[in-house]
């Protein structure tokens, strides 16, 4: 196996020209499961570690640009009040030697269904930036996954960044686990309610072949919500919401749950979500206030 170790962005992508099938590799966190359990042989490895330029984050126009290279910890520590919904699953992430090695970059380069950071990213309609000697284009998230581990990487591409607008208004993610942490999700929920607009967002992990967002329920949200006067949430609309959300995974029988507790499990993830943010929405917190 060659280990290829650029030190500049212009570096990392010829050699990834060049070695198409050469694995990247930053935090390291999924990669080297694969590799010590030999379920993965790569002819090369691309390490990114010494490339700056994806260490950065800063704004671009109106949406931040997060380099693929921050960490978990920086997202919690630097982004907490910006993305809160992606610093909350950030929270959730493995152990903390885990998190000050793991990067988003890395989580959508893996492409599982259950990557904590697909479902706020999906929530928030981030953007990803892939690039090649090509050129860079930017993939909507909800376009980027396309199976179980695969996503519309071309074998030259690099994911340089992740394009972000910062919270509008409450966001909330939660997911349940075979035990309270350092665990892969058995299914995850996030939400991000856009007041000024009166639009909603989800995104849903661990519960279909790719991490996908739940269409009719941002649909019924969005137009039956009491935006202005902020008043009470509707039981009753709470637990459709929670239906809807259920009804848009696609789960299977695996061995850390069945399909039919994955579906309860988001119900019951979406409401309590729900309630969450439209309790910090009508007490004027600001975004990000949950922690």
């Amino acid at each position: 196996m060659d280990f290829l170790q650029p030190g500049s962005w212009s570096e990392a992508l010829a050699a990834k020209a060049a070695h198409p099938d050469a694995v990247p590799i930053a935090g390291g966190t999924d990669v080297m499961v694969e590799l010590n359990f030999d379920r993965r042989r790569p002819s090369a490895l691309l390490d990114l570690t010494r490339v700056g330029e994806l260490t950065e984050w800063g704004y671009d126009g109106d949406r931040l640009r997060v380099g693929a290279g921050v960490t978990y910890r920086r997202i919690i520590d630097e982004l907490g009040g910006l993305l809160p919904g992606l610093a909350m699953a950030a929270r959730t992430v493995g152990s903390p030697q885990i998190r000050n090695r793991g990067t988003v970059g890395g989580n959508l380069g893996s492409a599982s269904p259950a990557g904590d950071a697909h479902p706020p990213l999906l929530a928030t309609d981030a953007r990803v930036e892939v690039a090649s000697i090509r050129g860079i284009r930017t993939v909507p998230v909800n376009e980027f996954f396309t199976g179980p581990k695969r996503s519309v990487l071309a074998p030259d591409e690099l994911i340089s960044a992740v394009l972000v607008a910062s919270a509008a208004g409450p966001q909330q993610f939660a997911k349940i686990g075979t035990r309270n942490a350092m665990v892969i999700a058995v299914c995850s929920f996030a939400l991000a309610l856009h007041p000024e607009t009166g639009r909603v967002g989800t995104g849903i992990g661990s519960a279909a072949p790719t991490p996908l967002r739940a269409h009719q329920a941002e649909e019924l949200l969005a137009a039956e919500l009491p935006w202005r006067s902020r008043g009470p949430l509707p039981v009753p609309l709470a637990r459709r919401f929670g239906d809807l959300v259920a009804a848009a995974a696609a789960p299977i029988d695996d061995v850390r749950g069945t399909a039919a507790y994955r579906r309860h499990a988001l119900a019951v993830l979406a409401r309590r979500t729900l309630g969450w943010a439209w309790a910090q929405l009508s007490a004027h917190r600001e975004p990000g206030g949950r922690s």
